[in-house]
């Protein structure tokens, strides 16, 4: 750099002819410029769970409700808040908070043993005596050493698990990876309120009334055991961000027990009288920058934090809901259930597709939907009736339809908060039980007619119409159904982004169809697309697939490199590669493996065997993989009689003429 320094001339050195010059540079340094960040912790004493749980467990809750009591009828809002504050409360009680100095040049193993005897070392020398500075400097190295070593203890123990978030936090720590920074966001209130009115923009549209169904005596609501209380709140995690009750989750979890009878006491007064508490349902929204140059309030992604023991509650009630609905849910919905992933949806997409190709005069088109918010457009009258259709119980419907409406909603960056607005239109985002919601409001999005199909996954709708003989009118009229019934379920259709994948094997044919319209917009065409996490090609080959998951594999790789470098053992090392590099080479094998071409599999096998290099130690083949991974989903799908392709066992289509006489084909000698 050109004139970066100032020059002082200083003394010779010693007694020789050399100048001492002494070079002050005239620009700061970047990491000179990064001021110390400082940072409000809060400090958890060793035993605080024990103390906690004694004073919960002498706790008379009793009292909460009796306050809450008018006559015979119990103020759910206020019993429900109170026992939050007085939680709160007792938590604020046994822990203490301080503020932290975060350097941006600290290392990562530096500890507080370190830091002391870093001062000591100072001080030493500064008092100019050498032999405590040197006795100081030597403890200094051996507290470094050890710090070093505790260091990499701990980074090994990411590895110690599969666990793919503890994996990648090791690597960060070991490249000492540093995320790009964003613009901050302004915290100013103006700003926050029209990210908050932005969030809401779907309520201005909602024109409809939200009124509860008239409940019957021969539906009651179904209750809750303190059992059931107790084994959602052990099962929490206590990473988890705590929503705007302020309750964390560690003491929701390493107090289950104490707490199970008071809770379950709320959710069953809550389910009896069809009412959600507010403090329930209050959502606070923190928004992410999408890029670091964010330019308008679209790049701003909701980040929705709701209270913990809401999840716990919603996942019983989600529970109870899968349990009555097991037989009624649509079989094409692969998403929320079990057994069911993107592996079952794209290959039951695939095999409707192939197997109407073997037809003479036949092709497929595959319309990939797009919707705008989806989750956030849904009116919970509709969404109740059809849960009536699906005969759920009155008084659950009931308690839905509170779940959803008049819930409040504001947008906080640091300590600053917008106004609270009150929301009844959509599922809310961040809730468990939304996107189950969501798939039942679609469970009667069916096809009309037998030549076409319907598939979802989530808010992901794939329409495939099987076409013979050039006849496309029952593909266009469900495509206009399709619209329809968008419109009438308050749904918008983002053809902008809608595709449409075409698979001609025709002679000639192929770029010769007529694009289709929706809403007086033509669908791109695409002769490729990624579907559900794979790339489906217009004349179903793999090639672009194979190349997509081998060049992500080989950037893992680099991250293989890292770790051996670091000297961290051979089971570590193999662990990382099955939970990083593994799973991405593997992604649907079942479903293109088998139609690879040899190049396509040898390209796959040679990041194999570039691992096994790395590691040392011999690893298992991807066509191993992919046999195993086949029959594990084979019998998995031979016990769920649910499963759409269960019916896939017979022989019939298998013992047919022509499969029957490719398999014999390709088994014959030549």
């Amino acid at each position: 750099m050109a004139e970066a320094y100032i020059v002082t001339p200083l003394p010779y050195l010693g007694q020789s002819d050399h100048l001492s010059l002494f070079l002050t540079p005239k620009y700061s340094p970047l990491i000179n410029r990064v001021k110390p960040s400082v940072k409000t912790i809060k400090v958890w004493p060793a035993g605080v769970d024990f103390t906690l749980q004694d004073r919960f467990l002498h706790t008379d809750w009793s009292m909460f409700a009796t306050q809450a009591t008018c006559g015979s009828h119990t103020n759910i809002d206020s019993y429900t808040s109170s026992v939050l504050d007085y939680i709160n409360t007792t938590i604020d009680s046994v822990t203490t908070q301080k503020q932290i100095t975060i350097y941006p040049n600290q290392k990562p193993w530096m500890n507080k043993e370190v830091r002391i005897l870093l001062k000591a070392c100072n001080t030493a020398f500064r008092s100019g005596n050498a032999q405590a500075y040197s006795t100081s400097r030597a403890n200094l190295k051996r507290g470094i050493k050890k710090a070093k070593h505790c260091y990499k203890l701990k980074l090994e123990e990411h590895f110690s698990n599969s666990d793919p978030r503890h994996m990648w936090q090791g690597i960060q720590a070991i490249s000492d990876y540093k995320p790009s920074l964003s613009a901050p966001i302004a915290t100013n209130v103006f700003f926050l309120n029209e990210l908050n009115d932005f969030y809401a923009r779907f309520e201005r549209d909602n024109k409809e009334t939200a009124t509860k169904i008239a409940s019957s005596t021969d539906h009651s609501p179904f209750t809750l055991t303190s059992s059931d209380v107790y084994t959602a709140l052990s099962r929490i995690n206590a990473r988890k961000a705590a929503g705007p009750d302020g309750i964390p989750g560690r003491v929701l979890r390493a107090c289950a027990e104490q707490l199970a009878g008071v809770f379950t006491d709320i959710f069953n007064m809550s389910l009896a009288q069809a009412a959600v508490p507010a403090c329930f349902k209050s959502t606070s929204i923190v928004p992410v920058p999408k890029h670091s140059s964010p330019t308008c309030l679209n790049d701003y992604r909701p980040v929705a934090l709701t209270p913990i023991i809401m999840k716990c509650f919603e996942q019983l009630v989600l529970t109870h809901l899968k349990d009555s609905l097991q037989s009624s849910l649509d079989p094409l919905q692969f998403a929320y259930r079990g057994n069911r992933s993107t592996e079952d949806a794209v290959s039951i997409a695939l095999h409707s597709a192939l197997t109407h190709l073997d037809n003479i005069n036949t092709y497929a088109r595959m319309l990939f939907v797009d919707f705008s918010s989806a989750f956030n457009t849904v009116l919970p009258s509709k969404l109740i009736t059809k849960l009536r259709d699906l005969d759920i119980n009155t008084s659950l419907c009931n308690w839905i339809m509170d779940f959803l409406t008049n819930r409040p909603q504001h947008v906080r960056s640091g300590h600053i908060c917008s106004t609270t607005i009150t929301l009844n239109t959509g599922v809310p985002q961040g809730c468990v039980l939304s996107p189950f919601l969501y798939s039942l409001f679609t469970h009667d999005c069916r096809p009309m007619h037998g030549s076409n199909t319907i598939i979802k996954f989530a808010d992901d709708t794939t329409v495939i119409g099987l076409i013979s003989n050039n006849d496309e009118t029952a593909y266009r009229e469900e495509i206009k159904h399709l619209a329809t019934w968008c419109t009438d379920n308050n749904l918008l259709l983002n053809t902008t982004k809608a595709k449409e994948l075409i698979v001609d094997s025709r002679k000639g044919r192929r770029g010769s169809h007529e694009p289709i319209h929706i809403n007086g917009m033509a669908v791109e065409p695409v002769s490729s697309f990624k579907f559900l996490g794979t790339h489906i090609s217009e004349d179903l080959s793999w090639t672009t697939n194979t190349s997509s998951l081998v060049k992500k594999a080989h950037q893992r790789l680099f991250f293989l490199r890292t770790l051996k470098k670091n000297q961290l053992s051979s089971a570590i090392l193999v662990n990382f590669y099955r939970c990083t590099i593994e799973s991405i080479l593997t992604n649907c094998v079942t479903v293109w493996y088998g139609s690879c071409s040899v190049a396509e599999r040898k390209a796959l096998q040679r990041v194999v065997k570039t691992a096994q290099r790395i590691i040392g130690t011999p690893l298992p083949a991807i066509e191993d993989i992919q046999k195993k991974h086949c029959m594990r989903r084979a019998r998995s799908i031979l016990k769920d009689d649910s499963h759409p392709a269960h019916k896939l066992r017979f022989s019939r289509l298998r013992n047919s003429f022509f499969p029957r006489a490719v398999s014999l084909l390709n088994s014959a000698p030549h």
